[in-house]
């Protein structure tokens, strides 16, 4: 049986520990095609990154990793917005446009003042697999956990370092701030 966590309050249960909802992710095979649907809907600019083998260090499945995709993030007032275009490799993206098409990848949670390596031993500790993790960019820890049986999707949690600076981007879509 069951036993369901204690009701502390409106918006909290007594085993919470996700923190905040902060970015949503969606993977495609087109990501020119849904930054313009997303501009269409008022979000952006976007910044349009390639990562491969030269900006992150990953696993996947518990193995070394070998994929490149475009990275593409804008921000919200209140949420990041990422899309994921699979270049080449194997990864969880790959998994997705195979199982699922198109669609929402995973959602990423802040740790919400939990040291981040506590945050890893709680999903784990909870049955979560992690499904790749690594560092991007040279600084950002990230963990993909599946909730795929609970949930249908994936979840995130990463770690950016104090003072770091993402590196430039590629391009901007449709166009940079003004000043940038």
């Amino acid at each position: 049986m069951n036993v369901l966590p204690e009701v502390l309050g409106a918006t909290e249960l007594s085993n919470g520990f996700l923190g905040n909802l902060v970015q949503v992710c969606f993977v495609t095979r087109d990501c020119r095609r849904m930054m313009e649907g997303f501009v269409r809907l008022g979000i952006g600019p976007w910044t349009i990154r390639t990562v491969d083998a030269s900006n992150i260090e990953a696993t996947y499945r518990g193995r070394p990793a070998d994929f490149s995709v475009k990275v593409c993030l804008a921000n919200g007032q209140n949420m990041n917005w990422e899309i994921i275009e699979l270049i080449r490799g194997q990864s969880i993206y790959t998994e997705f446009l195979d199982r699922h098409g198109e669609g929402i990848q995973h959602l990423a949670f802040n740790c919400n003042g939990i040291d981040y390596d506590e945050r890893v031993r709680q999903f784990e500790a909870r049955g979560y697999e992690a499904v790749q993790a690594g560092t991007i960019f040279g600084g950002i820890d990230f963990h993909y956990f599946s909730a795929e049986d609970d949930l249908r999707t994936t979840v995130e949690i990463y770690r950016v370092p104090a003072g770091f600076v993402f590196p430039q981007p590629e391009e901007w879509y449709p166009a940079p701030p003004p000043g940038t």
